[in-house]
């Protein structure tokens, strides 16, 4: 097993973080690494519980674990509560206390839901988070955060549940539909500008080891979320290429996918920043070639430069009056901005859509 280990740390102690090529085949063996020896409720949605659900729970069988199997439907309109309440009730069927580990065994929904129920159940068990896609990888296995959506917005109901730990297993990735790799490549991108600009390199050459990839991703981001767990100043730069990213998702009514919409919002941020004067037009030009090479847009959709002001508006990282971007000043180094004024945005539409 090609395996490399990153130890992320946090307030109340630390976890591992495994990126592997077919670690999965290996569970019970990582679970007994971190002294896991109970009952396990693998919890995954209609597409992972099929897909991957069975075979980890026949695995774990085999190795001597009691394994139960528990899915809910797919898709971010299944993120309930709903979901959690039938999720602690097939627990409770199937006759697991306060001693089982829920693995978790999806994307970014399973990962938020299953957490959840993780944090909640008998007033919480340990937690460990198996992402399958690579947006989840990036997301999800560090920051800690759970949460479920309700009818009044998204992520109301949550809660900060460490994990014992994270395995990624990259021979899982190669299995995902090429529009959701793509996407899930624009968050390494991002934390390549943010922050290693190797990383940055070795996708802007095509030729990558996804092992790596996914490595040097997951190091950016946990160390951006140890220096501020709790979302005080410096995780903000997390937020890269996502205030315009997320707007231009929703004028799309969501047809363009979250990577798309940071891909995007990244080389507005970029142009944005040399306009400014702030980082050279060659840097601009590198992360356009980079993300063309990725498959991924680099220009707009052109709405209505209005519409996509009034959607960055209504983002919640925004400051009285103004809006809060971050901006790229060379490969490694970005800064928030709180001064953008909205006509400085609409002439920077005038000259950067399609």
């Amino acid at each position: 097993v090609d395996e490399r280990c990153l130890t992320v740390e946090h307030p109340s102690g630390h976890y591992p973080v495994f990126v592997t090529r077919g670690g999965l085949r290996s569970l019970a063996a990582y679970l007994r690494s971190r002294s896991i020896s109970g009952p396990v409720a693998a919890i995954g949605d209609s597409h992972t519980g099929p897909l991957l659900g069975e075979s980890v729970v026949s695995g774990l069988r085999d190795a001597g674990l009691s394994a139960s199997l528990l899915a809910f439907p797919a898709g971010e309109e299944h993120k309930t509560l709903a979901s959690v309440e039938s999720l602690v009730t097939g627990m409770v069927r199937a006759g697991l206390g306060r001693d089982c580990t829920v693995v978790a065994l999806g994307g970014g929904v399973v990962g938020d839901t299953a957490g959840l129920v993780a944090s909640l159940y008998m007033r919480g068990v340990p937690l460990v988070q198996i992402p399958t896609t690579l947006l989840a990888a990036f997301d999800s296995s560090v920051g800690a955060k759970v949460a479920v959506d309700l009818p009044a917005g998204k992520n109301l109901v949550g809660a900060f549940k460490q994990p014992e730990l994270v395995l990624i297993d990259a021979d899982v990735m190669d299995t995902l539909p090429e529009e959701e790799r793509r996407s899930g490549l624009a968050e390494a991108v991002k934390h390549g500008v943010i922050a290693d600009p190797v990383l940055f390199a070795m996708l802007e050459q095509g030729t990558f080891d996804l092992v790596e990839v996914i490595e040097r991703s997951v190091r950016v981001k946990a160390a951006v979320v140890e220096e501020d767990p709790h979302e005080r100043g410096r995780r903000a730069v997390l937020n890269l290429g996502h205030t315009f990213g997320h707007a231009y998702e929703t004028l799309s009514g969501y047809a363009l996918r979250h990577g798309e919409g940071v891909a995007i919002g990244m080389m507005l941020s970029a142009r944005l920043a040399c306009r400014r004067g702030l980082c050279s037009g060659a840097l601009v030009t590198r992360l356009q070639s980079c993300l063309s090479a990725i498959g991924l847009p680099t220009v707009p959709a052109p709405h209505p430069a209005e519409a996509v002001v009034a959607a960055m508006r209504a983002d919640k990282k925004r400051m009285a009056g103004r809006l809060r971007l971050v901006l790229p000043l060379e490969l490694g180094d970005v800064r928030v901005f709180d001064d953008v004024g909205e006509d400085e945005l609409v002439a920077l539409l005038a000259t950067a859509q399609g």
